[in-house]
């Protein structure tokens, strides 16, 4: 495939983990006027994202295997219409119960897009940098779904409705969909594996090792990410717009720090992946200390976001190299490290607020790092030759 096609291929597998991500994460930013149109408690209209979370951490393992010979174009044609069915069927949801099952059904396609988006983008590269770098391109949509979305989804629920919202996230997954039909080649597997042989994997200590960085560096980043705005709102006594623009501030950071770390894992993997989670742990703990401060606090966001960016491309970046034989699997075994790192977390940094306040978030962050770095330390033992 021409490297034109290469670069229009990763740029729609990047949109479209973008439409993946955003239904995903999206959500978040509207769950008081979910709860206020329904009739739910905000508990109960959370089960919106934690719920997708659970689906998406059980699905990762088994939906990339199970579709793991089939062609790539028909994968993606078949995650992005059911989420893009199941988005459409959410705008007219008469009923909480309703709109729940239009959440659970796309989740199981999450993990086969996503891990699915990565390999593909990884295997247009001619060498390791060229795929790390390909690979960062489509991390680009995963951070922008992560954290934009839940900023936009706000918005268009605030300025007009709830629906608004909802059909925000299907045209984009629509979008997506009509584009992969003419804009993408056929993109058969030329080298299938069997079932038993990609399952093997799981016997290398360095790809368990890699999984473990995964749970908790994720955890780290994504379970304060969760209580972010409440701890901008009560501890450094932003206003609504102060907030929306930490936000986005810390959003449109993270991607930058994929760009970031699509250049520095192809330069020096190990020095980035060691680096970077311990700069995290000294911008957590400046956060800590200059909270009540606004200005203080935006500045620390500013490089945070950029840090984070770095960290998230990384994790993936460990696992990929760790069985670079079955990369389909491997990124299903990392998305369900990475979500369930990110349930764990969110449930520690919350028991922090109710034991001690909205301050102390990130003490279950900074524990959840320490551990992330030990585990680092692990990986890099059990590889002691290797570059990553």
């Amino acid at each position: 495939m021409a490297r034109t096609n290469n670069g229009l291929l990763v740029f729609i597998l990047a949109v479209g983990v973008f439409g993946i991500l955003n239904t995903e994460m999206g959500v978040v930013g509207i769950i008081p006027q979910v709860s206020e149109h329904f009739s739910v408690s905000i508990p109960t209209a959370g089960w919106l994202v934690s719920g997708f979370a659970l689906v998406v951490a059980l699905a990762g393992p088994t939906m990339p295997l199970l579709f793991s010979k089939m062609n790539r174009k028909t994968v993606m044609l078949l995650a992005l219409g059911v989420f893009s069915l199941c988005n459409m069927a959410a705008i007219v949801a008469p009923t909480f119960e309703c709109l729940m099952v239009t959440r659970i059904a796309p989740a199981a396609f999450h993990p086969l897009y996503v891990s699915m988006a990565l390999a593909v983008a990884a295997q247009t590269g001619r060498t390791e940098a060229e795929s790390a770098q390909a690979s960062s391109r489509v991390f680009v949509g995963v951070s922008a779904g992560m954290v934009l979305g839940v900023p936009i989804a706000s918005f268009l629920a605030s300025v007009a409705m709830l629906q608004a919202s909802l059909s925000f996230f299907a045209v984009v997954t629509i979008a997506v969909f009509i584009a992969t039909i003419f804009l993408v080649p056929s993109l058969p597997v030329e080298k299938g594996m069997t079932y038993g042989r990609q399952i093997a994997i799981l016997k290398k200590p360095v790809l368990w090792a890699s999984l473990f960085v995964t749970i908790f560096l994720n955890g780290a980043m994504f379970g304060f990410y969760s209580y972010m705005a409440d701890y901008f709102g009560v501890v450094s006594h932003m206003g609504a717009f102060a907030v929306s623009a930490a936000l986005l501030i810390y959003g449109a950071m993270n991607i930058v720090g994929n760009v970031v770390s699509g250049h520095a894992l192809a330069k020096n993997p190990r020095l980035t992946i060691v680096l970077a989670p311990c700069v995290l742990v000294v911008l957590y703990a400046v956060l800590f200390a200059v909270g009540a401060c606004e200005v203080a606090t935006f500045i620390t966001i500013f490089v945070l976001g950029i840090v984070a960016g770095v960290v998230n491309n990384a994790n993936q970046f460990l696992v990929a190299r760790s069985a670079p034989e079955a990369p389909d699997f491997s990124n299903g075994l990392y998305l369900t490290a990475a979500n369930l790192g990110t349930t764990v977390a969110t449930a520690l940094c919350g028991a922090f607020i109710t034991l001690l306040g909205t301050h102390f978030s990130l003490m279950g962050s900074l524990i959840f790092l320490v551990l992330g770095i030990a585990c680092v330390v692990w990986r890099i033992a059990v590889v002691p030759n290797n570059h990553a």
